[in-house]
């Protein structure tokens, strides 16, 4: 597994770019605010069937400002923008070290091999607000975990990693989405530790009530927005609340961390719709895959192909179809995928996340007024020393790969 760590080039660049959260620069101009979100559920936990715990205890919620939050979007699959936002990373071939300190100048961007200018630009330097999005059905007890300890510990333990060593209050915000057969936000975009810790404490606590994983759908609903499940650790009447998706984050750098198997079961939205999601959004995702958990102990005994309708557990065929989409969602996006085999690589793994998030330039440029609804493919080229010379050769640039176009 690579790891990755962050230097300063020999050379010294100079002017310095506000980067979105680790994965999508957020340079759109803030012309929509957020609606405060209808207060949330008191209710059930819906995965234990037990209450939330409320009261004097109910840690005090920081909303985002209101200049960093749009409005939250409805069923959105593509996204209409006059700025194509690219996020992207530098590193090392050989040293997997991150290279810092460049400038605007060092960096080119080319839609269908055509060089565009680069009208907005950032450094590393912006806050962060990232969307933590764990798979929290049946199905991982009973694909994963041991006589110890159940199959979702896979999912919680690096979650709660991250979400206690990785977010700095008061600038970072996180948010967390479980999903099963739906999407339900557990907190709204907060960074208030207290808030942080009681999302880690419900989820250890509570059982998760579905075999089914839609992950297509959670991706959209993270990433675009829309209507969710109120926010379980408030007190309220309301069934439902909006939540604003990463789109609609602004002027800080934004990232997905998505923990999962890979498996979607009956998601409304297909592989190829949910692909074309994560290419407009801009949000760079980080996958930390936990199929590799099971299926490198067990998946010599698994059958190729899946068994009965209904049936939680998996043939090889459908886990390495699943491990592919993880991928590429990755890649696409500008992200990483991380396949973990054993727990002992988490803290490694989160430590490069957190490297990757720390350390991404922000990039943007108008593709011109182009409604061909068609697909087009970004390249991000860096002359790291300044000589006029792309170094492609030594030098790797993660950044998303694509964006489709609207149409008419």
């Amino acid at each position: 597994m690579k790891s990755f760590t962050a230097r300063r080039p020999a050379v010294a660049l100079g002017v310095i770019f506000t980067f979105l959260l680790a994965a999508c620069p957020l340079i759109a101009p803030a012309q929509s605010r957020r609606q405060q979100p209808a207060p949330s559920q008191q209710k059930k936990n819906r995965r234990d069937g037990q209450q939330p715990q409320q009261g004097g205890n109910q840690p005090n919620q920081e909303p985002l400002p209101p200049d960093v939050v749009g409005s939250p979007q409805d069923e959105v699959i593509s996204v209409r923008s006059t700025l194509v936002n690219v996020d992207a990373v530098v590193y090392n071939k050989k040293s997997r070290q991150i290279i810092t300190g460049l400038k605007r100048e060092n960096f080119a961007i080319f839609e269908d091999g055509v060089q565009k200018e680069i009208t907005n630009f950032s450094t590393p330097d912006a806050p962060i607000t990232v969307a933590l999005v764990l798979e929290y059905s049946k199905g991982l007890d009973t694909y994963g975990g041991d006589r110890f300890e159940p199959g979702r510990y896979e999912v919680l333990k690096p979650a709660a990693m991250f979400l206690t060593r990785f977010i700095q209050p008061p600038n970072d915000y996180a948010s967390v989405i479980a999903f099963d057969n739906r999407a339900t936000p557990l907190t709204d975009f907060t960074n208030d530790p207290n808030r942080i810790q009681s999302v880690i404490n419900l989820l250890f606590r509570s059982y998760p009530s579905s075999s089914e994983a839609n992950l297509f759908d959670a991706m959209q609903f993270v990433l675009m927005g829309g209507r969710g499940d109120a926010v379980v650790l408030d007190n309220t009447k309301e069934r439902t609340a909006d939540y604003a998706g990463l789109v609609s984050v602004q002027n800080r750098r934004r990232a997905m961390i998505l923990i999962t198997r890979g498996i979607d079961t009956f998601s409304k939205i297909n592989y190829g719709n949910a692909r074309k999601v994560a290419q407009n959004a801009g949000v760079p995702i980080y996958i930390i895959g936990t199929g590799n958990l099971f299926f490198k102990k067990y998946g010599d005994q698994l059958p190729a192909e899946d068994g009965l309708l209904g049936s939680v557990q998996p043939g090889r065929m459908t886990i390495l179809q699943a491990q592919n989409a993880l991928k590429t969602f990755a890649k696409e996006s500008g992200g990483a995928y991380f396949p973990v085999t054993f727990d002992g690589e988490l803290p490694g793994v989160l430590n490069s996340i957190n490297a990757l998030l720390r350390n991404q330039y922000s990039l943007g440029y108008n593709p011109g007024d182009v409604r061909d609804g068609k697909q087009h493919k970004i390249t991000v080229r860096v002359d790291v020393d300044g000589d006029g010379q792309f170094d492609d050769k030594e030098f790797i640039v993660n950044a998303r790969q694509f964006y489709n176009a609207p149409k008419g």
